[in-house]
């Protein structure tokens, strides 16, 4: 739970994209174990030598080890980009055509008076997007926008569909999000 820095808007796609949690730990080694085929194949991919990835493997006591806080975030991004690649591009096709609904608690609104109901504040949103809104955030992520600019996106989409009823008032608003606590995309 924390600010938009900390990435909860791509913590959610890619939570949407799984059908299965990314293994975490020893069983994220054994995966990467099952892909490459060998430990050396690992241990070359993590910039390791093989007998420090056979330690995180072993099931003798006394012997096994736990990879340090660098090759643990190594391990986790290289597991992430390789788990379930096929599912990934069904998921992300299927949102690209029909869109998603997007669950969230944030500070959202516009301004407006004081006192206004529409003023930003702390929200529990629920709201269906277009596959349009779909296309520009998995577009802007693989560009390597940043959490900022995916708010952005989401902003403008929320405000269309919330605020402005599908374009058909409340024209001109300037919506306020930010403050993300947390995000969930449902696909399909």
């Amino acid at each position: 739970m924390g600010a938009a820095g900390v990435g909860e808007i791509a913590e959610g796609l890619e939570r949407a994209l799984c059908t299965r949690p990314v293994p975490v730990g020893v069983a994220a080694v054994r995966f990467l174990i099952k892909s490459e085929g060998s430990t050396k194949g690992v241990a070359c991919l993590l910039g390791v030598s093989q007998r420090t990835v056979q330690r995180w493997v072993t099931s003798r006591p006394g012997i096994r080890r736990r990879p340090g806080c660098e090759h643990a975030q190594r391990i986790s991004a290289v597991v992430r980009a390789r788990w379930q690649p096929r599912v990934r591009a069904r998921q992300q096709a299927r949102a690209e055509a029909d869109g998603f609904v997007f669950h969230a608690r944030a500070r959202f609104g516009f301004a407006a008076a004081a006192g206004s109901s529409d003023d930003p504040r702390r929200r529990l949103i629920t709201q269906h997007l277009s596959g349009a809104v779909a296309r520009e955030l998995f577009a802007a992520q693989d560009a390597g926008a940043g959490e900022q600019q995916q708010l952005v996106i989401l902003a403008r989409a929320l405000g269309h569909a919330y605020f402005r009823d599908g374009g058909r008032r409340a024209h001109g608003l300037v919506v306020a999000f930010t403050d993300v606590e947390f995000a969930d995309f449902s696909i399909g």
